[in-house]
């Protein structure tokens, strides 16, 4: 009545061998560390990991192992404090050609690794994780605002007809001299109407010359719409290195902070938040001598100087058909005819509609794509740190339009990684500046490392009084439901570590609660059998009835929970997300070991005895 076939025994035993096994990883600590990685994606040497562990000796810095693994150098060290100052020789010592960036190293057996064993992600809260302090680089914003308006205010006046001599940036304003009196007034009567956000007035000394300045109002408009760009692209770049429950918000005037936990890697998210790439497509000008113009230093009106990648000079026209900020979407892959790294960009409907004139009207002729990016260089000099702006533009693809095409084409001439980082970038968006990481560190627990370790006290302690309670008031089966409970511990970290969850505070109050609720299930079985023994039923008879009629109340009472945790994870966002995540796991899990497994336990220490006298409940 009360055995089990083979097969069910061996499964309870797989199950358990298996979480046991992917438990293991968290009972191993993490070490710091400090991660190098080369800034253009490429590979790290050997030689490269001998100068560094060389310059870290040379200065006190106690190196442990160092290994190069996936293109990144890992050197772990002995402390947090050690940690930051590597961190800070390093940057020193390597400069703006790699990227340096703080990490915690498993300390995970590699046979554990071998097979993908690995400890679940804790929380900012748990484990901490990464911050950043980033500062939004606003004398760039208003940079590009002077520069555009340079360039359209020219192209709105010569489109109209109204002839001026100069018109050119001059510090924080515009300056335009016209031909004459006349020009001069249909031109400011147009400018006005056109830029009402600026303020025109007439230069002191040239009656002929207009000032245009942007008002204050404007000024913080611009401002404030940058800071809030690069929170909206910085909450979808997060989001598309996959980092769970992050914190993306703004401090001050011009700073954000970026809270990454449980990350491990931290060198793709330092190279990938600051980056401002994007593309420009560009008509290549025509009949103009690219050399005479860069030996000059001066473009041919119309035209804007670039050079190629390979160093060659090149004029291409000042009308941009399509920018990356125009795109709906991006994807890395392979060009289909030559096998090189190619980015698949589709536009929207307007940059569409321009591109397919264009191409339309230019069958022949030669297309530019301008590669555009914004950084922030790092420096010492005399010990000081120096940061310097760095904009790169360079021609990385010139092709002949062979036909028309408007919303989906291709861009080449990038490598592999530079074609995976720019469809990244592109798909989050643009940056509307730059931004500069003034801090960076690892961030230890938020709520204090007290009160962390008194949530581990009271989970030990409530798991021990549960214990002790169990093995009072029901004896022999109240051992079975300890067995059970710790194996039901053992499965909710297995399962929280292969799916590589992250662990927060309200998720352990997610654990404790399925603690309670696994003791629930096995406090209504138990009593069902002191039922059935009360009503004069024998042992065996009792222990099965016990386990049988009490199925579908534990059933209905987990189903309710697990609807409950469904929709606490469906409309919940952030801690509360966490909590029904672990719930739901402890439900699974707790009806398979409060069930089967204090039912096996049972039938090994009774279902053997044909004439049963009694059991101890």
């Amino acid at each position: 009545m009360n055995r089990y076939p083979l097969w069910k025994y061996l499964l309870l035993g797989v199950v358990l061998a298996i979480g046991t096994l992917y438990a293991l990883p968290n009972l191993y600590g993490e070490q710091p560390a400090v991660q190098i990685s080369a800034e253009d994606g490429g590979a790290v040497s050997q030689s490269l990991r001998q100068r560094v562990v060389a310059h870290l000796q040379s200065n006190g810095i106690d190196v442990g192992k160092s290994s190069i693994n996936e293109d990144r150098l890992l050197v772990r060290v002995q402390s947090s404090e050690a940690q930051l100052r590597t961190a800070d020789l390093l940057r020193r010592e390597l400069g703006n050609d790699y990227v340096v960036a703080l990490n915690l190293a498993s300390t995970t057996p590699a046979w554990l690794r071998a097979i993908n064993a690995k400890p679940m992600n804790l929380g900012l809260d748990l484990r901490g994780g990464v911050h950043f302090l980033l500062e939004v680089d606003m004398q760039t914003v208003m940079d590009e605002t002077y520069d555009r308006l340079a360039r359209d205010i020219p192209r709105m006046l010569r489109k109209e007809d109204i002839r001026y001599t100069r018109a050119a940036r001059d510090g924080e304003s515009v300056r335009v001299r016209f031909a004459n009196a006349e020009h001069m007034d249909r031109g400011l009567k147009l400018l006005r109407s056109e830029f009402d956000n600026l303020r025109f007035t007439t230069a002191e000394g040239e009656a002929d010359t207009v000032v245009a300045r942007p008002t204050e109002q404007e000024i913080a408009r611009i401002k404030e719409l940058a800071l809030e760009q690069n929170l909206t692209t910085l909450r979808n770049r997060v989001n598309e290195l996959g980092v769970a429950e992050p914190l993306v918000q703004r401090q001050g005037e011009d700073r954000i902070v970026v809270e990454l936990p449980g990350v491990q890697d931290t060198a793709e998210a330092k190279r990938l938040l600051g980056k401002t790439a994007t593309l420009e497509y560009r008509l290549v000008a025509q009949g103009q001598d690219a050399e005479a113009a860069a030996s000059r230093g001066v473009a041919p009106p119309g035209t804007d100087l670039y050079r190629t990648r390979d160093g060659r000079p090149i004029l291409l026209e000042e009308d941009v058909i399509a920018s990356g900020d125009q795109l709906v979407d991006a994807s890395a892959g392979f060009d289909q005819q030559s096998g090189s790294p190619a980015v698949f960009v589709t536009l929207d409907g307007a940059a569409a509609s321009k591109m397919f004139d264009t191409t339309q009207q230019h069958v022949g002729d030669p297309m530019a794509v301008l590669f555009v990016e914004n950084k922030i260089e790092t420096r010492y000099e005399d010990g000081k740190e120096i940061r310097e702006r760095v904009k790169v533009e360079e021609v990385i693809n010139v092709a002949t339009i062979r036909g028309t095409f408007g919303k989906r084409f291709q861009t080449t001439g990038l490598s592999s990684q530079e074609a995976h980082d720019l469809a990244l970038l592109l798909r989050a968006g643009a940056l509307a500046a730059p931004v500069n990481i003034v801090e960076e560190r690892t961030v230890g627990p938020s709520l204090g490392q007290d009160n962390i370790e008194q949530g581990r006290l009271a989970v030990v302690l409530g798991f021990l009084l549960v214990v002790v309670f169990m093995a009072i008031y029901y004896r022999g089966f109240g051992l079975f439901a300890n067995a059970a409970l710790f194996l039901n511990l053992i499965l909710i970290v297995a399962v929280l570590s292969m799916l590589q969850a992250t662990l927060t505070l309200p998720g352990i109050a997610g654990i404790v609660l399925t603690v309670g609720m696994a003791v629930d299930a096995n406090v209504l079985i138990f009593e069902r059998i002191r039922e059935e023994l009360d009503a004069g039923n024998s042992p065996q008879s009792a222990i099965a009835s016990g386990y049988d009629k009490a199925f579908s109340s534990i059933a209905d009472a987990q189903v309710t929970t697990l609807i409950a945790a469904v929709v606490l994870f469906g409309f919940g966002t952030g801690p509360i997300k966490g909590f029904a995540v672990t719930l739901s796991i402890g439900i699974l899990t707790s009806m398979f070991t409060a069930i089967v497994g204090t039912r096996a336990l049972a039938n090994l220490t009774y279902g053997r005895k044909r004439r049963l006298q009694s059991v101890s409940i």
